[in-house]
């Protein structure tokens, strides 16, 4: 009998009962405003309980607040109290009032509060039904009726609106065509001034502009395969029909423009189509002297932003729940842009599936207009959250881009400097000397070793460029408000090229002449073409060359805004390679919780999902304790698989078939014994294990080196009589082709039953191979797990990781941050390799981790729940290699 007052949850069949602990779980964690960590194995259906869980509790609330606003507007007697009750927590903040003051002025007030509360409620819950209606008659195909009665005029206003959503300046009317390369006026020192610059308008009008967010939930994942696949179960679902979904990509995957999409890299692609909005915003009439209306001179638009067309896209992605690429078939057949129909309908939006850059990044996130705050916020596939938030909020800048942006920008200011105002040459002449700053630290010293790795705080750093005095939060600003970057890439497509000195020259008032004018274009060309061809051959393409060229600034940009991070909170790398081509920066980010700690505060619950997310210890601590999230607001979830236990057999191997202990230390995995017991261990194991094999190696660099071993005394030679050998490939747009030669390779040994008796492949943690990848039934029937992958501990950014992390975390279980972090790396990557395998309920598999330090009770701890349970350990080869061949030979009689 169900409880009373437990939420019920749709789905589309019965659910296990791991699924269902795991929905009450999460749908606790959302009521309460937790930040939840969940842990269900892939094959268990966590993306469908993700789904029915979260949606049912969006569901519920949605209910509760109406009828709560119900029960306050109906005067049923209540109302005066439990309006009180409401206003009580905005009232508790202010002084009480004097007891000489009269009663009927503390009535007066206290009536007056609540006909504004009433008069807000009515106001919500006359918008709520509008937004009901209007979903409802989406629904009912009656969208192109809505869009026709749009009036023609709001072209304008949608104009405005996507130009604010793209932070596109709106400039004046473009008289000359090189104005658009002109920096607008900039007033740093009055902010107010600034945004009314470069935002187009006060406060009340972008208020205006804003529409109201509904309670929603954002869910986000790493690639967009993955979210593609999570909007497919959203179909699925029971929900499929009742919820608006939308689903955001970069404009690189969502850009129907096919002129635009051949530009290729992702910088050109956003420059060219907020170049093609200004244009379309420039071209309207504006009133001019003597009443009369002008239009701006004719350029390049997009013909696919029409603000008629996309108020009927957003509709129609609210109406129905797509993935991008049914978005994508749409929008071309309605010649409507996707990307801005997207993020017009994340505002009544119940759903908002998105990358993880959008959501985590704070600029990306303001500029796509989510906003979380009292929003819900899921992030699947997320083991790897630190590493995602590190990398997100770190840049690196070669001196090739230093050197190139110097010189552009040199130009760009000896070129324009009689039409710049004097703010705008005072932070160009600031960016200058920054620049500088930066190519003299990459220049190092006389007799100093060309190849060299320093580690600098931020503070230091800035000491030695000898740039301590500038300040770099005014001068991110003024990259952010001016756009100086884009304006460069603009000034720099237009005189790379060559012939194109004859029209430069179209403004009336410049008093430059020609010959001027073409030494300065040659000039800049021909620094361009010196840089090209000082590029060693084959490091670099030829569109990569391009891209370095055209859009340094940028690079300068990201790097200027890590350094504005708290001096303890990263480091700056400097890689010293003997020219400034070759040297480079990167900014490491130590304390990604800095950047985590803003989203944890605006969102109602966060919850943090994954197939595998042991160790969550390390997790916690330096994710959510260090963001300032207490104890008693963090829950944890772990469910076991829907998998019965004999149809896995994880085994930790001790020696090898000779006696041979199986101990992978730097020390030991290179010699010649320990790398040929291996050989008969992998030979012993495809003598009995049918279709496939999957043996990951600790590094690219060991596979190497123990497949040369095995070539030249024959094991490859023994391994390939009983299984087709594969390697992981080194290009990544080889890997799919690789795994299905690999599938058809098994599928065909299964059916002629040969010599052979399936495939081998050889991979590497960390890989292309150990991550997203699924090698469900005959493609994974078993595992190998060659040593323990630890990370590289003489690497210079891990040492200084460790040391940050042992001098701001607690120390734990006899054992220094820094070594937990050593050992926790290590097993996430063990855990998402062998993860690989068991896809689903009745997929079987053994695991096989080659290493007697796998026994270890500590080590055995951060092996995932379902697996440690049925880890067996077997000190001599002999037990192990019966239990294999007895667990084969049983799943193969209960096929017959």
């Amino acid at each position: 009998m169900e409880e009373a007052g437990a939420p019920h949850f749709p789905f589309p069949y019965q659910p296990y009962p791991i699924q269902e602990q795991f929905m009450q779980a999460l749908y606790g964690a959302l009521e309460h405003g937790k930040v939840g960590i969940f842990e269900s194995p892939t094959g268990t259906g966590k993306s469908l309980s993700l789904i029915c869980g979260a949606l049912s509790w969006l569901r519920d609330h949605e209910e509760k607040r109406r009828q709560e606003a119900d029960r306050l507007l109906q005067g049923d007697g209540c109302t005066s109290l439990s309006i009180s009750s409401s206003l009580s927590t905005t009232t508790s903040s202010t002084p009480p009032s004097s007891s000489a003051e009269p009663d009927w002025i503390t009535d007066f007030v206290q009536k007056k509060a609540e006909r504004d509360f009433v008069s807000k409620l009515k106001d919500e819950e006359l918008r709520r039904k509008k937004r009901e209606e209007h979903l409802e008659m989406i629904r009912n195909n009656s969208q192109l009726k809505y869009a026709l009665k749009r009036k023609v005029d709001c072209e304008d206003d949608e104009g405005v609106k996507l130009l604010q959503l793209s932070k596109d300046p709106q400039e004046g009317e473009l008289n000359n065509p090189e104005e658009e390369l002109i920096v607008a006026e900039y007033e740093s020192d009055d902010e107010s001034k600034t945004k009314n610059k470069f935002c187009g308008g006060d406060d009340d009008d972008e208020d205006d502009l804003v529409e109201e967010h509904v309670t929603k939930i954002y869910y986000c994942s790493r690639t967009h395969s993955q979210l593609a696949q999570f909007v497919h179960e959203v179909q699925k679902s029971p929900f499929s029909q009742d919820i608006s979904l939308v689903p955001l990509g970069s404009r690189q995957n969502m850009c129907v423009n096919e002129e635009v999409r051949r530009l290729g890299s992702v910088q050109r692609i956003n420059d060219r189509c907020m170049e093609m909005q200004k244009n379309k915003h420039d071209q309207r009439p504006k009133e001019v002297e003597g009443g009369k209306r002008k239009r701006g001179a004719s350029k390049a638009v997009c013909p696919y932003v029409g603000a008629q067309g996309l108020q009927t896209l957003r509709d129609t992605v609210l109406g129905a729940v797509r993935d991008i690429e049914q978005l994508l078939s749409l929008a071309r057949e309605t010649r409507s842009c996707p990307y801005y129909a997207t993020r017009l309908a994340i505002p009544p939006a119940q759903l908002v599936v998105l990358p993880y850059q959008t959501v985590l990044h704070e600029g990306t996130r303001r500029a796509s207009g989510v906003q979380l705050k009292g929003q819900v916020l899921i992030i699947d596939e997320a083991h790897n959250l630190s590493d995602v938030l590190s990398c997100i909020h770190s840049s690196e800048l070669t001196g090739a881009q230093l050197c190139r942006a110097h010189s552009q920008l040199a130009q760009y200011s000896e070129r324009y400097r009689s039409r710049l105002k004097a703010k705008n040459l005072m932070y160009i002449k600031q960016i200058l000397f920054v620049v500088e700053g930066l190519v003299r630290v990459l220049g190092g010293k006389v007799g100093q070793n060309p190849h060299t790795t320093e580690l600098l705080t931020i503070n230091n750093f800035l000491f030695k460029a000898q740039i301590d005095n500038i300040n770099l939060f005014k001068v991110q600003r003024y990259f952010e408000k001016s756009m100086i970057s884009r304006k460069l890439c603009g000034f720099i497509e237009k005189y790379a090229g060559t012939g194109v000195t004859s029209h430069t020259q179209t403004s009336q008032t410049q008093t430059q002449t020609a010959n001027k004018e073409n030494r300065r274009t040659e000039g800049l060309n021909r620094y361009l073409q010196t840089l090209q061809s000082k590029s060693p051959p084959g490091q670099q393409g030829a569109a990569e060359d391009r891209e370095l060229a055209a859009s340094p600034m940028m690079q300068v940009e990201g790097f200027f805004m890590a350094l504005t991070n708290a001096n303890t909170d990263g480091r700056v790398v400097l890689h010293t390679q003997g020219t400034h081509t070759h040297t480079n920066f990167s900014f490491l980010l130590l304390n990604p919780a800095v950047h985590f700690a803003q989203v944890l505060k605006d969102c109602r619950a966060v919850i943090i999902a994954g197939g595998t997310m042991q160790p969550v210890s390390d997790f916690k601590q330096e994710l959510l304790f260090s963001a300032g999230v207490g104890a008693e607001r963090i829950i944890e979830f772990s469910c076991g698989h829907v998998i019965p236990p004999e149809n896995i057999l994880p085994i930790v191997l001790c020696s090898g078939p000779s006696g041979q202990e199986l101990e992978f230390t730097f020390q030991n995995r290179d010699t010649p014994h320990m790398m040929e017991e291996t050989g008969r261990v992998l030979s012993n194991l495809c003598n009995v294990v049918p279709g496939g094999v999957v043996c990951f190696f600790p590094s690219y660099d060991y596979s190497r080196r123990i497949l040369e071993n095995w070539e030249a005394s024959g094991v490859l030679a023994r391994l390939s009589s009983k299984k087709k050998i594969f390697q992981e490939p080194k290009k990544a747009n080889q890997v799919e082709k690789v795994l299905n030669e690999f599938s058809r390779t098994i599928q065909r040994c299964a059916v002629d039953g040969g010599t052979l008796s399936g495939a081998l492949l050889f991979s590497v943690v960390g890989g292309k191979m150990s991550e997203g990848i699924n090698f469900s039934d005959e493609l994974g029937r078993c595992i190998v797990m060659v040593g323990m992958p630890y990370p590289n501990i003489k690497s210079p950014e891990l040492k200084e990781k460790m040391a940050y992390l042992d001098k701001n975390l607690p120390h734990s279980g006899g054992r220094s941050p820094g070594q937990a972090l050593i050992e926790n790396l290590c097993m996430k990557a063990v855990n998402q390799s062998i993860g690989r395998a068991i896809r689903h309920r009745e997929d079987y598999a053994c695991i096989v981790l080659c290493d007697r330090r796998y026994s270890r009770p500590a080590t055995l701890a951060k092996l995932p729940d379902w697996i440690r349970a049925h880890t067996r350990t077997h000190t001599s080869f002999g037990p192990a290699f019966a239990s294999l061949r007895r667990f084969f030979m049983e799943k193969k009689q209960q096929q017959l």
